[in-house]
């Protein structure tokens, strides 16, 4: 059986967290679904799906080491073709990916007591995001 729904984020712009861990798992609930697999993807290229322990240090500090290792800058071949200020945006959300599974048993998301599914916004605009939920099994 397949089941998919999809869970609207409005973020800030850049840097902008969201915890959709009780959204996917009402999700799950809906589907009927015990045992199988979860996918969350963020449809669009300068947003991320991962987990984390959703808290406010680590949620200020994954922000700013992205932009450490990947810092805003006119000098990417994207800022020279298109000159809208988010190269760095589409290398960070790239690098860390727009999607998760996660495993389904007994109708609940296998997930570690300390680990939630987020979603980050990496583009420098606040963004309308889609973030679709499909859940494969039975």
């Amino acid at each position: 059986m397949i089941h998919q729904e999809q869970i609207a984020v409005a973020t800030k712009g850049h840097g902008d967290m969201h915890d959709l861990t009780d959204q996917v798992n009402q999700i799950v609930r809906n589907s009927g679904i015990k045992v199988g697999m979860v996918n969350i993807f963020n449809v669009g290229s300068t947003g991320v799906i991962g987990a984390i322990e959703f808290e406010p240090g680590l949620t200020n500090d994954l922000p700013q080491i992205l932009n450490k290792l990947i810092p805003p800058s006119r000098d990417y071949g994207h800022e020279r073709t298109w000159h809208d200020g988010n190269g760095h945006s589409h290398l960070q959300a790239t690098w860390l990916g727009p999607e998760i599974t996660v495993p389904l048993q007994n109708g609940n998301l296998v997930l570690g007591t300390w680990q939630q599914i987020f979603h980050l916004e990496c583009d420098i605009k606040p963004r309308q995001r889609k973030v679709m939920i499909t859940i494969y099994g039975e």
